[in-house]
């Protein structure tokens, strides 16, 4: 084969891949949303280096997940919330949308916490930027289609690269940050736990797996460009651990090493100024309000799709208010809501992010569990059940997250 043919067929390859590029890297994306830099700044303001082991199991347990929902949704073309609800049935379904509906408002609700709190940190208050920036998530939405707001969400991923400056900026010990991923000082207390509950919870989210099989779904794909997807899953997960890796870097090369303690991602975009410049506090915030608009778009949106697949009804970006009303209240109420709760004057938003992120992790091996049971499932998946390795994978995270989750309840019980 000639180097021109190589060419036109690694061409034309780029142009399936192109056409494929969406889902895994929106959804990666969207996993560093507000409540992730808020929980990625206080672990690396409060632990330093010494938490970033952490992300190295999650990246693995990311992409295995992630290609578990994509392979799910090509090959039955139903979402995962319409999978529950049929090998599981209506009651247990309920239960777990209860839940999952009560964390994602208090998601959506730190997202639009994070667009208060970058936009007070560039000196505008938030009962101007947060009222203006739900209008705009609502109009693009509601007014857009899928493939114009896949555009939208594709060039804020981009966005959200800047951290890397922002990391840098702040001369991190490149050496001692080696030395910690290989050989981590981890803790055994509650606190330390309730931290690695919240990076787990917020690497590898409940509502991603539900928006990941829906956005598959949506985009129509079909299983001859399965390998394509599975690409495009890597790519997005690969954002998802590079940016939370320089979050924490940045946080723990200038604030924990200085002794500074932080409440929410706003503190961090503050306390850097001084320590690294006002070009990384600019940064830091800039991408802060990046997230947290991107994020405020797809949470609700992903609430608003797997619980109208749960219980039957319509749901779509391309379809009109008349053809999914349920679709577009849902995702109204959830916007209205949290905004509601944002501009209350004394609102525990600090108490809201944290603890989102921790009931993400309580949530998630429950879903996981789900998903596992229905892949396995040769009625379901036919010949594209898990292979071992997935199943390896997903099981002992499963185990481990509820072990966790265990010794977290039996700390909170019976004292620390």
């Amino acid at each position: 084969m000639s180097i021109k043919q190589k060419a036109k067929i690694l061409f034309a390859n780029l142009l399936v891949f192109l056409s494929v590029l969406g889902p895994g890297i929106i959804t990666g994306s969207v996993d560093n949303d507000a409540g992730g830099i808020t929980t990625y700044s206080v672990a690396g303001a409060t632990y330093g280096y010494n938490i970033l082991w952490t992300l190295v199991p999650a990246f693995l347990v990311l992409v295995v997940i992630q290609e578990m929902n994509a392979r799910m949704g090509i090959v039955t073309g139903k979402g995962l919330a319409d999978l529950i609800r049929e090998n599981a049935g209506v009651k247990v379904t309920f239960l777990i949308f209860i839940g999952l509906i009560i964390a994602d408002i208090g998601n959506t609700t730190t997202e639009f916490a994070g667009v208060a709190g970058s936009m007070q940190a560039l000196g505008l208050s938030k009962y101007i930027s947060v009222p203006l920036s739900a209008v705009l998530v609502w109009f693009l939405v509601v007014k857009g289609t899928y493939k114009s707001a896949e555009r939208i969400f594709l060039v804020f991923s981009l966005f959200l690269l800047s951290y890397i400056a922002s990391a840098v900026l702040g001369k991190p010990d490149w050496s001692a940050i080696g030395h910690a991923m290989v050989h981590p000082d981890a803790q055994f207390n509650f606190a330390y736990l309730v931290m690695v509950i919240g990076i787990v919870g917020t690497t590898i989210a409940p509502w991603m797996q539900f928006y990941m099989q829906s956005a598959v779904i949506e985009k129509g794909l079909t299983i001859d460009k399965y390998r394509y997807t599975i690409a495009d899953v890597v790519v997005g997960s690969c954002i998802t651990i590079v940016v939370a890796f320089f979050i924490m870097v940045a946080c723990a090369a200038t604030l924990h090493v200085n002794g500074i303690s932080i409440g929410e991602a706003k503190d961090a975009a503050i306390a850097l100024r001084p320590l690294a410049g006002r070009a990384a506090s600019v940064i830091f915030a800039s991408g802060l309000f990046v997230a947290s608009i991107f994020s405020a778009t797809i949470l609700p949106l992903a609430t608003a799709f797997y619980v109208c697949e749960a219980f039957g009804f319509e749901a779509g970006i391309d379809k009109t208010w008349k053809e999914a009303p349920q679709f577009y209240w849902l995702f109204t109420i959830i916007i209205a809501v949290s905004v509601g709760i944002i501009l209350l004057p004394r609102a525990p938003l600090i108490e809201i992010t944290i603890w989102s992120q921790v009931i993400n992790g309580v949530l998630l091996p429950v879903v996981l569990v789900s998903m596992l049971l229905i892949i396995n499932k040769k009625e379901v998946m036919g010949t594209w059940v898990n292979k071992p390795f997935a199943n390896i994978v997903g099981w002992l995270t499963a185990a481990v997250l509820i072990g966790m989750n265990a010794v977290f309840l039996g700390m909170s019980v019976f004292g620390q």
